[in-house]
């Protein structure tokens, strides 16, 4: 069916660009249909990336209906409790999240069904108990510290608290899902059908007479995040049960805790560093000023879904290489996905600011004073993106805890030039911050793939350029 669509498309073509067009519609077509683990990861990346578009737009149409629905201050406080109940419920996995998308593919080429399944279901049980736990010590310490903290948060935080399960148990399905390829059931449960159904809640509360507060839009996300994760979890371990044969459940707790700790920290590092920016300024500033930075930055991180688009379809794709051998083919891989990281990111980062002080006018008048922040973030992410998914790399290659290492560097550069930039020049100060946190991320992560795999991995660079020179890294 895909190549008679392609061949109509062809012909409908005028003739003078039916040549150039070919050369094209071969190249999808290839990607659409090939079998190959290289067309499968293409193929992923690229419903990876359509679905973060969707999502995007979902997520910004979303966001500034919040808005205008809640105002600056209350959405302010929604977006600063949202992103923690996200952060903490993803730190809550323990790594065990990303750990499945290691193991999953080693053992479904060994044929150990028992291992497979023994590790899906550790770590959806492992990551919601600790999300369980994490949220009773919250509870505890609401309790105990609840009248010391500013009285517009209390119930926004109580209500996050209940969600934190279910979001370390989307995670882990999306981790299961991505192990096994499947890109729609990994990514649309979160980034397509969570946010429209928080949209829908609230706006059938605000029509129902509740009030327009951040609380009521936390209840709206507390119910949408407990249908989509128990809608996932249906699926996922429907379609494992119907891929898989059964066999007896094989359990190695401690060996996968010893290697998903790293990945913890890996990830850890690097997803507070993509959320700090937001949690700091919630920290040391009003919510008003919160709900402008996170506009601006959530506008301008559509280019950074270019990036999580291909970090999460080459994941699996590096770890069949590794376990392979194939150590020129990884490092052509690797380049490749510097490539399709990196131009994407650029062509996507001049639209956004073209448009941007238009977008952000959106959210309201007040939120255009975000405009400068959106063109100082852009610099940190095309950095990032001008090496590719490295800390993948590094972590499918057994680097976890160089990665992490790595990550903390990078975390500590961002803490420190917060506290540095934020008192003094505010939100640009914020946005100053994790624009260099992320050039040193990239920095640190090209001299250790450098090092440590010999391959330079730069957009501009060859990544074979050490090894067929035969010159140490």
């Amino acid at each position: 069916m895909i190549t008679a669509l392609i061949v109509s498309a062809e012909k409908s073509l005028p003739p003078a660009l039916r040549p150039v067009a070919k050369a094209v519609l071969n190249r999808v077509r290839t990607i659409l249909t090939d079998k190959s683990e290289h067309a499968t990861a293409q193929r992923m990346a690229l419903i990876a990336f359509v679905i973060r578009i969707v999502s995007a737009a979902i997520a910004f149409i979303s966001q500034i209906i919040q808005a205008r629905i809640m105002g600056e201050f209350e959405y302010g406080i929604f977006v600063f409790v949202w992103v923690l109940t996200i952060l903490i419920g993803n730190l809550s996995c323990l790594g065990f999240h990303s750990l499945v998308v290691r193991f999953l593919p080693q053992y479904r080429t060994d044929g150990d069904h028992g291992a497979l399944f023994g590790i899906a279901i550790t770590a959806r049980l492992f990551s919601m108990a600790m999300a369980t736990l994490i949220a009773g010590c919250g509870l505890i310490s609401l309790t105990l510290l609840g009248p010391a903290m500013e009285s517009y948060y209390v119930v926004p935080v109580y209500l996050a608290l209940f969600i934190l399960p279910m979001i370390a148990l989307g995670d882990v399905l999306d981790g299961t899902a991505r192990a096994n390829s499947w890109a729609v059931t990994a990514l649309s449960p979160t980034y397509i059908i969570r946010p429209l159904l928080i949209l829908a809640f609230m706006l059938a509360a605000v029509a129902w007479g509740y009030p327009k507060t951040a609380v009521t839009a936390m209840y709206a996300s507390l119910i949408a995040t407990y249908l989509t994760s128990v809608g996932q979890f249906l699926t996922v371990t429907a379609r494992m049960r119907k891929r898989y044969p059964r066999a007896d459940r094989v359990y190695a707790f401690l060996p996968w805790l010893k290697v998903a700790l790293p990945i913890f920290f890996i990830e850890g590092f690097g997803y507070l560093l993509t959320n700090a920016d937001v949690v700091v300024v919630g920290l040391y500033l009003d919510p008003n000023e919160v709900g402008i930075y996170f506009a601006a930055a959530k506008t301008i991180v559509l280019v950074q879904f270019v990036f999580f688009s291909v970090k999460a379809a080459v994941a699996q794709r590096f770890s069949s290489m590794v376990a392979e051998g194939d150590e020129i083919g990884l490092a052509r891989f690797a380049g490749e996905t510097v490539r399709w990281s990196f131009w994407p990111s650029l062509a996507m980062g001049a639209f956004m600011l073209l448009v941007g002080h238009f977008l952000l006018s959106l959210f309201g008048q007040a939120f255009t004073s975000g405009y400068p922040l959106m063109g100082i973030l852009l610099i940190g992410l095309l950095a990032k993106a001008s090496v590719g998914p490295g800390e993948v790399l590094l972590t499918m290659c057994g680097r976890q805890r160089l990665c992490a290492l790595l990550y903390l560097v990078a975390l500590g550069t961002d803490i420190i030039l917060n506290m540095a930039l934020i008192p003094r020049y505010g939100l640009n100060g914020a946005a100053m911050a994790a624009a260099g946190a992320m050039i040193m991320e990239a920095l640190l992560l090209h001299v250790a793939v450098r090092r440590t795999l010999g391959i330079v991995l730069f957009v501009f660079a060859d990544p074979l350029a050490l090894k067929t020179s035969g010159k140490a890294a």
